[in-house]
């Protein structure tokens, strides 16, 4: 089962949003030749408006991990929050970043899969868990499920997306089917996308053959769109903008001195970049869509994400 309850010199240049942005949250952002201590305002947001806390991850196992520049799995929220309703967890990715190889890994897990909301007990779709009980529910129902630890968790507003694309002046995807959606022409073969384009190139699936697993794997090119969109600008100019866009839509369980562990030991991993999609076998029950993943499914990816970088 998951677990439970758990002064450098100004001058000195290394590569610290590979970290920070975590869409969907996360999102990791890339920027080079400048110190992240040395931006007041970074603080200020991650501290007051990005960092909460939550019961379901010891964060002292996490920070030992932090310390030793173990490997981390941070599972990414995207959610589609509605007034007066904080909306259900549609996109969920479990991001394993292994800083000795310098590589990480993306594995996406369907928001129809199967699956018992630990603290709720009713059997459901996964993506339920965050509706009824938030990220702490959404961080144990999948712990249990693929029997691993979560160290940290981020949380984005779906909405946020677009202006996250925006502020690094929009990304570069290479799209494997061509599709219309939301009023805008998507064709096959490399793409130069806006904030709201992107939104429109994710939220896609009806029309996708693959339905929700078309879906995921435009969501990790958008995931990898900022972050390779990121690591080639100057950002110190958008600095601001960016930390605008994270305090009106990312919570995480990170803390500062965390992020700034992150960047300083973990910026390498995205040399290398890992992807998988679970899948399973469609059922219905009780009028509802589900994924059943056989458990050989759940061992497999089990085994990835714990071994990742052995």
């Amino acid at each position: 089962m998951g677990r439970k309850g758990r002064s450098k010199s100004k001058s000195k240049k290394f590569s610290w949003w590979k970290i920070l942005i975590v869409i969907f949250g996360v999102l990791l952002l890339t920027v080079s030749g400048i110190a992240i201590y040395l931006i007041s305002n970074v603080r200020s947001t991650v501290n007051n408006h990005l960092h909460t806390d939550i019961e379901s991850i010891d964060t002292a196992v996490t920070k030992k991990k932090l310390n030793n520049k173990d490997p981390l799995n941070i599972l990414l929220l995207g959610v589609d929050e509605r007034e007066n309703d904080r909306g259900r967890s549609d996109t969920m990715i479990i991001l394993t970043l292994d800083p000795d190889n310098e590589k990480m890994q993306m594995v996406s897990i369907p928001r129809d899969t199967e699956a018992e909301i630990i603290g709720d007990g009713r059997v459901t779709r996964m993506n339920h868990a965050y509706a009824y009980g938030g990220s702490d529910m959404a961080v144990d129902t999948v712990e249990s499920f693929l029997d691993i630890e979560i160290d940290y968790f981020t949380r984005v507003n779906m909405e946020g997306l677009s202006q996250l694309v925006n502020s690094v002046d929009g990304i570069t995807v290479h799209n494997n089917r061509a599709f219309q959606y939301d009023g805008y022409q998507f064709p096959q073969g490399q793409l130069q996308l806006t904030g709201k384009e992107s939104l429109a190139y994710v939220r896609m699936r009806k029309e996708d053959p693959q339905g929700d697993l078309g879906r995921n794997e435009r969501q990790r090119q958008v995931i990898q769109g900022v972050i390779d969109k990121g690591a080639s600008l100057n950002m110190i100019s958008k600095v601001g903008d960016v930390m605008d866009v994270l305090g009106d839509n990312v919570s995480t369980n990170m803390d500062f001195k965390a992020l700034r562990k992150l960047a300083t030991n973990y910026s390498g991993a995205r040399k290398e970049t890992v992807t998988y999609q679970m899948s399973g076998s469609s059922k219905t029950s009780s009028g509802m869509y589900l994924i059943e993943m056989p458990n050989e499914e759940i061992e497999k990816t089990h085994d990835m994400i714990e071994n990742f970088g052995s």
